[in-house]
């Protein structure tokens, strides 16, 4: 169905209304106004007028002030205006055009040229809002299949940490608490100099979606030795702590069906690999020091250690939170960033909450 478009004629001459009108009404529908203070409401109105055709000289409101005005108004920013003018000068019509007119059209008006401008203005407005909405449709499908493809990674990351949750039911929780520690520690740090240019907004989302995939290693692991009640023996550490390396080893392996890098498995693969890393290089599985640990895996590090000590183990029963508060304390400069400690313990009750939030049934 062809929807008639609308014209807006702006003059204050009774005559001029009257011609422009019968010349317009076979094709358009057509509104007028006497005045720019009438335009400016007539134009403001649902629906929109499709063009303005607007007289340059009226008294009070002139057609420049009324042309500018209707730029400002979000609502009627994008309406095409032709000016109808008696002003031959080219300053004026620059002046016109400056100002956001589509064209100029002179006085005495001559009506087949008018006629083809206002026909070729609305084609161009209709070319243009169809654009506009294809745009807006194609905004909107990313937007879509973006979500589509959080969502996915979402799941997948999910089903995956939850390999390494069943093969150690007592990590439940784990996954959610150590996930949201991470976010928050990386919150807090944000702004800090040592570690704003890597915690973008967007790094703090991969971190927090790439942190439940920190264990997915120990799916490697047996389960005398992963599920064992009491101390390991040498032997039985070295195994264990094999699923490090295993973890970012199923991850890189996952990473080589790709086409290109996918940005969260990067980080997963880090946090993966060298969440068992000390600030002193006395951790595993490479004896990575300092500076060298990459910051997701010190965040991680700081979080799996935290949770691990308030958490039952088959091997040892929770530990009151301010006990494990003071253990990380002492593990500043030692095992953990002295900067990741720091905001820690700034941040105590929050971690606190998110203990209590996500507790172990």
């Amino acid at each position: 169905m062809v929807t008639t478009k609308t014209i807006l004629i702006v003059d204050d001459e009774p005559v001029n209304l009257s011609v422009l009108t019968q010349l317009l009404r076979p094709e358009f529908q057509v509104r007028a106004a006497n005045s720019g203070e009438n335009a400016l409401r007539a134009a403001s109105k649902e629906p929109f007028p499709d063009l303005v055709l607007l007289d340059v000289m009226m008294p009070g409101m002139h057609g420049y002030e009324v042309l500018s005005r209707l730029r400002d108004n979000p609502a009627t920013a994008d309406i095409p205006v032709i000016f109808l003018t008696a002003l031959s000068d080219d300053s004026d019509e620059e002046r016109g055009l400056k100002l956001g007119a589509s064209d100029y059209v002179t006085k005495p008006i001559k009506p087949v040229v008018l006629l083809a401008r206002v026909r070729m203005q609305i084609e161009v407005k209709q070319a243009r809002d169809l654009l506009k909405n294809q745009n807006a449709f194609l905004e909107a499908e990313v937007a879509r299949r973006m979500a589509e493809n959080d969502l996915s990674q979402y799941i997948s990351i999910r089903a995956l940490a939850h390999l390494a949750e069943i093969r150690d039911p007592e990590t439940g929780n784990h996954i959610l608490r150590t996930q949201n520690y991470v976010h928050l520690l990386a919150l807090r740090l944000r702004q800090h100099p040592l570690f704003s240019g890597f915690l973008t907004q967007s790094n703090i989302d991969l971190l927090t979606k790439s942190a439940p995939l920190h264990d997915i290693g120990k799916v490697g692991i047996p389960d005398s030795i992963l599920l064992k009640p009491g101390p390991l023996t040498p032997a039985e550490w070295k195994i264990m702590q094999t699923h490090a390396k295993f973890g970012s080893d199923a991850i890189e392996k996952a990473e080589a069906d790709t086409e290109k890098p996918i940005s969260f498995l990067i980080l997963a693969k880090e946090i993966a690999h060298w969440h068992h890393e000390k600030w002193d290089g006395s951790g595993y599985p490479d004896g990575l020091a300092g500076e060298s640990i990459p910051i997701s895996a010190r965040l991680m590090a700081l979080a799996d250690v935290f949770d691990a000590l308030i958490s039952v183990r088959v091997y040892k029963p929770a530990m009151p939170c301010p006990q494990a508060r003071d253990i990380i304390i002492s593990g500043r400069g030692k095992h953990f960033d002295p900067d990741v400690v720091d905001v820690f313990i700034a941040g105590y009750a929050d971690f606190v909450e998110i203990s209590e939030c996500h507790g172990d049934a």
